[in-house]
């Protein structure tokens, strides 16, 4: 099928101009972590969940609850802990005394956008409760399964450095997060700034609702039409066989440090995400820029490494950014 890049640009170029409206939003409450922002709205407009990592104190709670309020969205907040139960998650059965009958009350995780706070603190139990959710779009109560909200998103944080009283996620739960994103400190300037915003009696600035669920619907639709060559795709494969079989891609170094590779959904994502990269810069195709852009925040919890990588200190990021070196470009 011929596609048209040109009219096909213009038509993103007019669908993707509220991008710009919501991070102008967004911006007027987080100081600074424009790559979070950004990597908020790529999940957003692909339908895929966020881990973010970072130390507290990072606005990680902020920016989810900002940007459910410029989308006029529900928000729920759930701080995971070891004692939690997944009925404290999904919901549980009540009996009622009147009716003689149990009813359903539903729990936390029916909203829009879902913030499960410290995820690792959490048990299996309640992970795997937040798995059929994360990936089936739907939670079973008893012996009845209900629909969730769409749009749906999780966004999960974790500490990296408290690990006492931790339970790290299973490698099938990690796989179902699109992104994982890593949070640094902001700026020296970006601090100055975060402290007048805090300490003047103006307080801090309150978000405008720009849009609604139903725009973030249409948006989606609006994404998969990004044009993507052929050329494209098989540079996304490319670079996740890489993480799989290393000395087939002139990487033979790698081969003992990675114990395994990117799984198909670490393909699905990276072109997901590549698209809705293009989309956010206001294009209607595809560049290998792209890719390579969201590539570490995609494949980052996706290689596994051995004993051997983690004694030697090297990380998947280090290994990612070798592979793109590597693989050649379109």
């Amino acid at each position: 099928m011929q596609v048209d890049i040109r009219e096909l640009n213009e038509r993103i170029q007019r669908e993707s101009a509220f991008v710009d409206v919501l991070s102008n939003e967004m911006d007027k409450v987080i100081v600074g972590q424009s790559h979070m922002v950004e990597r908020l709205l790529i999940g957003l407009l692909s339908n895929g969940h966020i881990l973010l990592e970072g130390v507290p104190g990072l606005a990680k709670t902020l920016a989810i609850n900002t940007l459910a309020k410029c989308v006029d969205a529900q928000f729920s907040r759930i701080q995971f802990t070891p004692d939690l139960l997944p009925a404290d998650l999904i919901g549980t059965m009540i009996y009622n005394q009147k009716e003689e009958k149990f009813s359903i009350r539903k729990g936390p995780i029916f909203a829009n956008f879902v913030l499960a706070d410290e995820i690792n603190c959490a048990p299996a139990k309640v992970q795997s409760a937040l798995l059929e959710a994360m990936q089936e779009k739907q939670v079973t109560i008893g012996d009845q399964t209900f629909k969730l909200p769409n749009p749906f998103l999780v966004l999960a944080t974790q500490n990296p450095i408290d690990q006492e009283g931790t339970y790290p996620l299973p490698e099938a739960q990690m796989d179902r997060f699109m992104l994982k994103v890593v949070i640094s400190y902001p700026t020296k300037e970006e601090e100055k700034k975060i402290i007048a915003s805090n300490i003047s009696k103006a307080g801090m600035a309150s978000p405008n609702v720009v849009l609604k669920p139903e725009d973030i619907l249409a948006a989606r639709n609006v994404v998969k039409d990004v044009y993507m060559d052929e050329k494209i795709e098989r540079y996304i494969v490319d670079i996740v066989f890489a993480t799989r079989f290393p000395k087939e891609n002139r990487l033979e170094k790698f081969a003992p440090l990675i114990s395994y590779g990117g799984s198909p959904r670490a393909s699905i994502n990276l072109a997901l995400a590549a698209k809705a990269y293009a989309f956010i810069k206001r294009r209607g195709y595809v560049i290998p820029e792209d890719v390579r852009a969201v590539c570490l925040d995609v494949m980052r919890h996706r290689i596994g490494l051995t004993y051997e990588a983690e004694a030697e200190n090297i990380t998947t990021e280090y290994i990612i950014n070798e592979l793109l070196n590597a693989v050649e470009v379109p």
